[in-house]
């Protein structure tokens, strides 16, 4: 969801930008560090519908957002720019941080990928019907611009990720240019210093331009302590690019040469070992899994290789068409079996989407609630792609559904044929199995739902029970965030209250979100105002992602040392979705052990 709009209002009823010194957020709110407080309208600020409060007094000034606070604080730090602080850093390993820069950096560019591929069906189809012929001067300079975009993906690249680096962008784009110069790019003979440079198309891959971009973000920080401020405007930006071309020339470019080379190795020899048709025919079947979890741009890297070496790629935007029309096909089926006028109007709309490249809304208002299309885009993609592997079916660009002529190439036709035959084959697969497969609610499965009216959630923590409207937090005590229970823990370990995915684990580890299998969500939150002390006297022992049981020992934390420092310990708990539910039930007892129901959800 996009919360442009609110962040816009949020910043000009705090008093503008420069109002800002700090902005961070914790798992339900903004924290601001505001310059004069006095400028901020709180009544305004009251009255936007998406916020539930504000908390403002000498020492905070804190607006009330909900769980989805982490989407808006990002939507507010793009608007804020590099003016303020951000929050805490997430440490993460390599391969995280590597999968993380690719997929936040192919992004935004995108849409001129999209571009290249929609120029490239309509040309197709124009020559098709005569009306521009490919040896015209028309089709020459629209073409132009088709080649142009993928010519030029290094530039592209700097500019996306310089930000992401820490690079000054101009300077990143800079170095790209000189790269694709036609004195450098797959010119032969080259030396520098007197060591022989080996000949490399620059326009053919995009793996050296980031190395180098990554290596200018570091340089930058070094020339920056290390030049006086009174000439570093003069000859930083110099002493940046003649660094980080020789270093590019001499390293990065053979290292993204041999990248490449051995990505393409990799994805030859599973596809003459394993088979195309079975690798085209997995990703098919899978993608919206991979959506799912936030994971489909892993293989981005893999496909840009394709694209740039070899002018197409035979596994992954073949599998991505095939996906999002059996997507579609399913919730088509759906359309067609249900009886229901808002399902039916839920189904078509997202049906549509996902016809027009934009599966995300099914797969997320659909399939994780019904999931049995889950199971019919896996037939219906499975047989869509292993169609399209056998035929050898070749993505020439990014084109999706809307722009299927895109396919036929360089007039290559039969390319074209065979992915609308794999398409068909796609959509009338999970269609014809969603339709059998059936929906959830009208079928034995809500029956079977039915029969649990109640579902128990345990205590996570030893201690006496308080009453929610007790708690010295007006966001909680209101029950804004959602109905629920607070302690006053007489033990420093917190527990599972019930089995489920850890859904949000906050940095400082002061709070932690949980999602049960029925759907419950669970927002456990240890002290008040507890995200300042940034970590300590915190130590979990999951992580985000991980399954939990009942009773499984989740975060220790010191209550004694957090309550020296001057903050509130008590432990929160509550059910953030309570208005799924008729209603939240909190126990009677005033004190509770580990083994014992605090709250009762009822379902129906």
């Amino acid at each position: 969801m996009n919360y442009k709009n609110l962040c816009e209002k949020i910043i000009y009823l705090v008093g503008g930008k420069d109002n800002i010194q700090n902005v961070v957020h914790c798992v339900t709110r903004l924290r601001f560090t505001l310059t004069d407080q006095s400028l901020a309208d709180i009544d305004k600020i009251l009255e936007l519908k998406e916020v539930i409060d504000v908390i403002a007094n000498e020492a905070v000034f804190q607006i009330v957002i909900g769980p989805q606070v982490m989407d808006v604080y990002k939507d507010f730090m793009k608007l804020l720019g590099d003016g303020v602080s951000q929050d805490v850093t997430v440490k993460k390993n390599i391969w995280r941080s590597v999968l993380d820069l690719m997929s936040e950096s192919m992004s935004p560019i995108l849409q001129p990928l999209m571009a290249a591929g929609m120029l490239a069906g309509v040309l197709s189809i124009l020559s098709l019907t005569g009306i521009i012929s490919a040896e015209s001067s028309t089709y020459m300079i629209i073409d132009s611009l088709r080649n142009a975009i993928f010519y030029f993906l290094p530039v592209f690249m700097a500019m996306s990720c310089a930000k992401k680096l820490n690079a000054n962008p101009y300077l990143a784009v800079a170095l790209a240019v000189t790269l694709l110069s036609t004195g450098i790019n797959g010119v032969e003979g080259l030396n520098l210093f007197g060591i022989p440079l080996p000949t490399i198309t620059y326009s053919n891959s995009f793996f050296p331009i980031i190395l180098a971009v990554w290596l200018m973000g570091n340089v930058d920080k070094v020339l920056s302590r290390i030049i006086p401020n009174a000439i570093t405007y003069f000859f930083k930006p110099v002493l940046t690019l003649l660094i980080c071309l020789p270093v590019t020339l001499l390293l990065f470019g053979p290292m993204g040469t041999w990248l490449g080379d051995g990505i393409n190795l990799i994805c030859q020899f599973l596809m003459s070992t394993v088979g195309n048709w079975i690798v085209v025919a997995l990703y098919a079947a899978l993608q919206p899994f991979l959506i799912m979890f936030g994971a489909a741009n892993f293989v981005m890297p893999v496909l840009m290789n394709f694209l740039t070496t070899q002018g197409y790629d035979p596994i992954f935007l073949v599998g991505s068409l095939i996906s999002d029309a059996a997507v579609g096909g399913a919730l088509l089926g759906y359309f067609l079996r249900s009886k229901n006028s808002q399902q039916k109007q839920l189904f078509g709309t997202t049906a549509f989407s996902a016809f027009m490249n934009i599966t995300e809304p099914g797969i997320y208002g659909v399939f994780v609630k019904f999931r049995r299309p889950f199971f019919a885009v896996m037939i219906g993609g499975g047989l869509g792609g292993m169609f399209a592997g056998l035929m050898g079916v070749k993505g020439y660009s990014f084109a999706g559904l809307v722009s299927l002529t895109a396919w036929i190439g360089d007039g290559d036709y039969r390319n074209f044929y065979c992915a609308i035959i794999a398409v068909v084959i796609a959509i009338i697969g999970a269609g014809i199995a969603s339709y059998f497969l059936g929906i959830p609610d009208t079928d034995e499965e809500n029956s079977v739902q039915n029969k649990k009216r109640n579902l128990e959630i345990h205590a996570p923590v030893e201690g006496k029970v308080i009453s929610l409207t007790d708690v010295e937090d007006k966001a909680f005590a209101s029950e804004a965030l959602g109905k629920g229970i607070a302690f006053m823990p007489e033990e420093d370990m917190i527990y599972a209250p019930v089995s489920g995915e850890v859904v949000t684990l906050f940095p400082t580890q002061h709070a932690i979100g949980l999602k049960t299998d029925y759907g419950i969500e669970v927002l456990i939150h240890i002290g008040i105002d507890t995200v300042e002390l940034n970590g300590k006297y915190f130590k979990s022992f999951i992580k985000q992602g991980d399954h939990v049981h009942i009773g499984q020992e989740m975060i220790h934390f010191d209550r004694e040392a957090i309550s020296k420092e001057g903050f509130d310990n008590t432990v929160i708990m509550v059910i953030t979705n309570s208005h799924d539910y008729l209603d939240i039930v909190p126990t009677n007892e005033n004190q509770l052990s580990l083994n014992q129901s605090c709250l009762t959800v009822v379902l129906s």
